[in-house]
């Protein structure tokens, strides 16, 4: 999934329509040339629908865009494990954490589903957001909604229709791109840091096709065009509107 400056323009041209289409004005919009005012309005309303799509595609990007796991760095489909709290040089995403660990992968699930497996965390805190391609959480497993045991989930695509293995809950995503934001609580002393990684090393992701099997993921592939030094915001702010 590579996004453009056009998919940008597209993405704004698709919520102009949307826009439009709620608001009940497309024939009127299409019919009569739009007053600077009008003009104005329709691409606020573009611009905010497509904010959260282009944000999520930029840190996807910036995330995921080395070979192997590297801090907090990984190819999509393997899991980032944060062994420290983030210190203020982190730019990866905004206002992270600062009493949690984290534990997060970017996952494709257009093709096949993945399965998220939790170990039992002893009563500990912790939450693993899923969010959709809109950054939208559209399932938060975790001590409040489902307990600490044992859990295994299946995180499908919004097309996918099968037959999964036993004890394994479907969790659909409307999106075929998801990002898989685990927190867990951590006092931050040695004893707890100890604790929680062992507790982080339990936990896994794989391809459907693969669970309950071995599986080695596979090497990620590296653009040399991707910005990995400006914050993503920055990135954003940035673009242009012309294609």
């Amino acid at each position: 999934m590579r996004t453009t400056k056009s998919t940008f323009i597209s993405t704004a041209l698709a919520g102009a329509i949307a826009v439009s289409i709620f608001a009940g004005t497309t024939q009127l919009a299409l019919a009569a040339p739009l007053t600077p005012t009008e003009a104005t309005e329709l691409g606020t309303e573009a611009y905010i629908y497509g904010y959260p799509l282009i944000t999520m595609e930029y840190t996807r990007r910036v995330i995921t865009n080395v070979e192997k796991v590297e801090g907090s760095h990984a190819p999509m489909g393997q899991l980032i494990r944060l062994r420290e709290y983030p210190d203020a040089s982190y730019r990866d995403v905004t206002a992270p954490n600062a009493d949690t660990l984290y534990t997060t992968c970017f996952l494709d699930v257009g093709k096949e589903p993945y399965v998220l497996s939790l170990p039992d965390a002893h009563d500990r805190y912790y939450l693993f957001p899923m969010l959709d391609g809109w950054t939208d959480v559209f399932q938060v497993p975790g001590k409040r909604t489902t307990g600490t045991g044992l859990q295994t989930y299946a995180i499908t695509g919004p097309g996918w229709k099968g037959n999964l293995p036993k004890g394994v809950k479907e969790y659909k995503s409307p999106t075929a791109i998801v990002w898989v934001l685990g927190r867990i609580y951590c006092t931050g002393t040695p004893d707890d840091y100890a604790a929680v990684h062992k507790m982080q090393d339990e936990i896994s992701v794989v391809p459907l096709s693969a669970y309950g099997k071995p599986y080695t993921p596979p090497a990620g592939q590296v653009d040399p065009s991707i910005d990995m030094k400006t914050p993503v915001r920055d990135q954003i702010n940035a673009l242009s509107s012309e294609a």
